[in-house]
C-alpha cells in the first residue's frame, strides 16, 4: 500500500496549507490585520474592477457564503466598499478603498518575501516544470468527460504488471 508522502496530491495540499498557515502568522507577526484570503479578494477586485461575487469565488476558491463573509469583513473595515447596481438590485458593485489599496500595497513586500522563504532552495527550472506540470493536473481534471469510463481494478492491476515487466525487460 503506497503511503501518504508518496501521493502527489497530498503533498501538493501539504504544501498549500503549510505555505498558508506561514504565511498567515507573517501577516499577523508583522502586525497586519488582515487575512490571505481578504488579500486575495481585494487583488480580484482591484484587478476585475467589474467583478461578481460568484466569479471571485470561482478565482479563489472560495463557496458563496465565504465570499458574502468575506466582503462584509472587508466593508466594516472599509477595505472596500459595496453598491447596489444601477441597473440591477440583484447586484452589486464593489470597489475598493484608499485604505484597501494602502494595505494591498504595504503587504506586497511581505508576501514577495513569503514567496521567497517558501522557494529556497527550489530551482527556476524545478518551477517551471512543476508550473507546467500543475497546469496540466488543472486542465485534464476540467477537461476531463463527466461520463467518462473508468477502468476496473483488474484491468489496472494488469496494465501495472505490463509496465513492470515493460521496465525489467529495458534495463536488462
Amino acid at each position: 500500500m503506497e503511503k501518504l508522502d508518496s501521493i502527489i496530491f497530498y503533498n501538493i495540499d501539504k504544501a498549500i496549507r503549510a505555505y498558508r498557515n506561514y504565511a498567515q502568522r507573517q501577516l499577523k507577526e508583522n502586525g497586519f490585520n488582515i487575512t490571505i484570503d481578504q488579500w486575495l479578494i481585494i487583488k480580484a477586485i482591484l484587478e476585475n474592477p467589474e467583478i461578481t461575487q460568484n466569479e471571485i469565488g470561482n478565482l479563489v476558491f472560495k463557496d458563496n457564503a465565504s465570499v458574502t463573509r468575506i466582503i462584509e469583513l472587508l466593508v466594516k473595515s472599509e477595505f472596500i466598499t459595496r453598491e447596489v447596481h444601477a441597473n440591477d438590485r440583484r447586484k452589486t458593485n464593489l470597489s475598493v478603498t484608499k485604505s484597501g489599496k494602502e494595505i494591498i500595497e504595504k503587504v506586497q513586500n511581505l508576501i514577495e518575501n513569503n514567496r521567497s522563504v517558501a522557494l529556497e532552495n527550489v530551482s527556476k527550472s524545478e518551477l517551471e516544470i512543476m508550473n507546467s506540470a500543475l497546469l496540466k493536473i488543472s486542465e485534464n481534471c476540467i477537461n476531463t468527460k463527466i461520463n467518462k469510463t473508468y477502468p476496473s481494478a483488474k484491468s489496472i492491476k494488469s496494465a501495472r504488471n505490463k509496465k513492470s515487466l515493460l521496465i525489467k525487460t529495458t534495463t536488462q
